[in-house]
Order: structure tokens, then sequence, then C-alpha cells
């Protein structure tokens, strides 16, 4: 258990009386009343899992408490996540969402503030919740906010933005997760032109990193996505396969060019890169295959990638790895930048926040673990707890 808390306020599984699909919701931490977190869509998802990414909402939401910024408007929430045990895939999974979301209407309206999250766009959450008369899925939010009519204006321009041809909210998560990949090759010493990438995923979070990275002048030699892997040592056009993904970020084929190989599911473990990034499915690194892995950090864009088990055993052989709780937190602060006004609906000022924020928080979290001799995780926590109390101090919490 992390310090996150030491019980879930609310833990509850839901089956769908039509299908009879499981579904999940576990509300960590309620600060000032209120949780944030995102719902996802997988087949296999457990209430084990939900309650692990509950917890690691709870400690995204502290992570990004600065106790000496007394000018920011946005204030840290609890810990929350849902989740459906079902392929988003399947021909009934959108009745299946708009039913749990009928049967969690009462904890949305009140306490669980959520969105997106894996196998599911925001759009389509909007659409299934617009359906089950909901008013918003954050509008638990809403009362602690000082004009809600100009809040919700400002959040709903800032999903109209599109910078070339990708939505600015899929966007933000990629560059918080690009921005803790480069502070970490800066503070190595790496130049960005001597690193290439491996991406493990290539939908909302994986194919913003991989844009971002590219864009740094870094070299993206694989990207995997469930047909399997994509491999060229001599650089992929991420671009190019950005363009030929569908909605679930699944590449065509046809869209390869002729040195770009393809490769075995599991290759990009193995590919000859600096910076590894799952970016995908929960459990993806086991102590089996981080055997395969020989890349100096791993960046974990997805909701734990790397099992405790491996994250050690990686360790053991030099390998770092930069935990969820950290580098993917930029999408759920930059919700509550824009909602709460700090930041505006400009791009550029979104990217400039989010960039400033994440290098803060890695540098933060790696001189930490420099300074107590441990890993990067176990410093995050150590910053958790430390926030939590001054949090509870000055906004409350209720169990």
């Amino acid at each position: 258990m992390t310090p996150a808390s030491p019980a879930p306020h609310i833990s509850l599984t839901w089956t769908d009386h039509v299908t009879g699909t499981r579904g999940y919701l576990v509300v960590d931490r309620l600060v000032r009343g209120v949780s944030s977190g995102g719902l996802r869509m997988r087949q296999g998802c457990t209430l084990e899992e939900v309650a692990g990414l509950a917890r690691g909402m709870t400690m995204k939401e502290a992570l990004h408490f600065d106790a000496e910024d007394t000018g920011a408007a946005y204030v840290p929430l609890g810990g929350a996540k849902g989740g459906i045990d079902l392929d988003p895939r399947a021909p009934e999974a959108y009745g299946v969402l708009l039913r749990y979301l009928r049967a969690m209407r009462p904890y949305i309206e009140s306490v669980w503030t959520t969105g997106e999250d894996l196998g599911l766009t925001q759009d389509l959450v909007d659409r299934a919740a617009d359906e089950a008369g909901l008013v918003s899925t954050i509008q638990a939010v809403y009362p602690l906010l000082d004009d809600e009519a100009a809040a919700r204006r400002r959040l709903a321009d800032a999903f109209a933005v599109t910078v070339d041809g990708i939505g600015l909210d899929e966007l933000v998560g990629g560059c918080g997760v690009a921005e803790s990949a480069l502070a970490a090759l800066d503070r190595a010493g790496v130049a960005y032109g001597d690193a290439r990438v491996s991406v493990q995923g290539l939908g909302t979070m994986g194919g913003a990193t991989a844009r971002f990275l590219s864009r740094a002048g870094l070299t993206v030699v694989a990207v995997a996505d469930v047909k399997g892997t994509i491999g060229n040592p001599a650089g992929l056009d991420v671009e190019a396969l950005l363009a030929a993904r569908d909605a679930y970020g699944t590449v065509d084929r046809g869209a390869l060019r002729a040195g770009d190989r393809e490769l075995p599911p599991d290759a990009w473990l193995a590919a000859d890169a600096e910076v590894l990034v799952p970016a995908a499915v929960s459990y993806a690194v086991d102590a089996g295959n981080q055997a395969l892995i020989t890349s100096r950090w791993v960046i974990e864009a997805a909701n734990m990638p790397v099992l405790p088990e491996a994250e050690e055993l990686l360790r053991r052989r030099g390998i770092t790895v930069l935990p969820d709780v950290v580098v993917n937190s930029g999408t759920n602060a930059w919700w509550w930048w824009t909602l709460f006004g700090d930041i505006g609906t400009d791009a550029d000022e979104a990217f400039t926040h989010t960039r400033r924020a994440m290098r803060a928080l890695i540098d933060r979290m790696l001189s930490r673990a420099e300074a107590d001799g441990c890993t990067p995780r176990a410093a995050a926590h150590a910053i958790v707890s430390e926030r939590l109390p001054v949090m509870a101090e000055r906004f409350g919490w209720y169990r």
C-alpha cells in the first residue's frame, strides 16, 4: 500500500444486468469532497487494478500541489478511478458504457470527476454521459469554481483546439511524458540527437509522446500496437504512422516505408534504444520479459506498466524507471489548470506550462532519489507522504 491512502473511501463492483459485464469504481480519497480519475475499458480489468490506479491518482494530485504557490487557482483533488472489464471493440461496448454511467450517476454528480482513459475516447465518454443524463463527467467539481460558466466555456474551447490535426487534449499528456524523458537526458548529459526511443502503444499517450520526442530530435526506432512491433534502426516516420492509425492506435501496415520492418509483439522491449516508453496497457513489463530490456531509462507513460518485481530487477541492472504517477500526470493537471483558469486555451501556453511543471517535478523527484539513495518511485512516494498532511491541514479531506 502506498502512502496515498490507508483504505479507499469508496470501493464497489457493478454488474451489468444485460451482459453480465463487471465494472468498478474506487474513490481512494476525497479532498474538499471531490476526487479525480479517468474511466478505462479493457478486457481483464479488475477491482485490484482500479484500486491501484485510484491510489496513483491521489499521488498525482498531491505531486501537483505546491504549498508555496498561493496564487494558483487549481487546488488538488482526491484520487479515484473507474474500470469496465470489456474489450472496447466489442459490439455491446457502448451500451455497457452507457449503463455503467447511469449506475454511477450519483457518484459522478457528487464526488467523482472522470474522463477518458485506456480503451475510451473523451468524445465517446461525453456522448454516453449526455445520453445518461449527466450535465458533465466533471460536474462534481463545479461547486469549487469561482465562475462555473466561464470555466466550462474555457475547457470546451481548449478541447476544440487542434495542433497539426490532433486535439490539444490528446497532446498535453504526451508533452508531459516527453518532457520527463528530456529532463532525464539533460541530467545525464545525453544529447537528444544521440538518443533512440522505443514506444509501446501509438494511441493518445503513446502517439503524442512519439511526436514530441521525434520533434525534439530523438530517433524513434520502434513502435508497437496490437498487431505487433514496427521497427527501423534508421528511424521511423512518426508523422506518417500517426496519420495511418485508427481510433485505437493500430497502424495501417500499408503506410510502412521500405526500411520499416514488421516484428514480433515483444520486439519493442528489446529495441536498441536509450529510452523505452510503455504507453499502452498495465502490467506490460514483468519479471520475465524485463530481461529483454537494454535501455537506460523506462518512462512509464501508461498506468502501472512495470510490475514491482520487474522494476527491482531493472534497478539491479542499472536501468532507471521513471514512475507513472509523475510521468503521465500532465493530462489530469492540464484539465484542472484550464478549468480553474491558471492557463488559457492557447496550445503554446498549455505546452509551456506543462513542460515547466513536469520538468520541475522530474528534477525534484530525481534529486530526492539521489539524496535518499532510493528509486525515483520511492522518492515520489516520499514527496507525496510529505504533501498530503499539508493538503489536509489547508483544505481537509473526507474519508
